[in-house]
């Protein structure tokens, strides 16, 4: 709590969710999105969906009295952690790939050469990488999915 509010001094906003009335885990997931006014899915997907809300707002997310519901909140902050990694391996694979592919057929039209040899379609392919990186990003983890329904 106390690097909440050293967060909160710093200008980061700071959610404070109180899971003590909260005593099944399958209700952490829509209490937080309440908390947070967040729209989430229902059923299988809203671990999810609740993980890609929450990645796409710079805050600090307190969950107070969580220790009945630990298995649920150890869920989300998984799912947390692997999301981020695979948008920057994302945006990595959509700047490299974007300026080998647009840049070898920008440099054939223009100056007639090529960058290197299969410049283009090394890009496409690290495009398609960057599209399947972003598209397995709110997926949770298979243990993380089985951990979950076992509650």
């Amino acid at each position: 709590i106390e690097a909440s509010f050293r967060r909160a001094a710093a200008g980061v906003p700071v959610t404070f969710v109180d899971l003590s009335s909260i005593r099944d885990g399958d209700l952490v997931v829509s209490e937080i999105a309440s908390n947070l006014e967040a729209r989430i899915s229902q059923g299988d997907d809203a671990l999810p969906s609740l993980v890609v809300a929450l990645a796409a707002r710079d805050l600090s997310l307190v969950l107070d009295n969580c220790e009945h519901v630990i298995q649920a909140c150890a869920a989300l902050a998984r799912q947390g952690a692997l999301i981020r990694p695979l948008l920057l391996v994302a945006l990595v694979a959509w700047v490299l790939g974007g300026v080998l592919f647009s840049g070898d057929i920008a440099m054939r039209a223009f100056v007639g050469h090529r960058l290197f040899a299969m410049a283009a379609p090394s890009g496409g392919v690290i495009l398609i990488i960057g599209w399947l990186a972003l598209a397995a990003a709110p997926w949770p983890s298979r243990r993380a999915r089985c951990r979950w329904a076992s509650r």
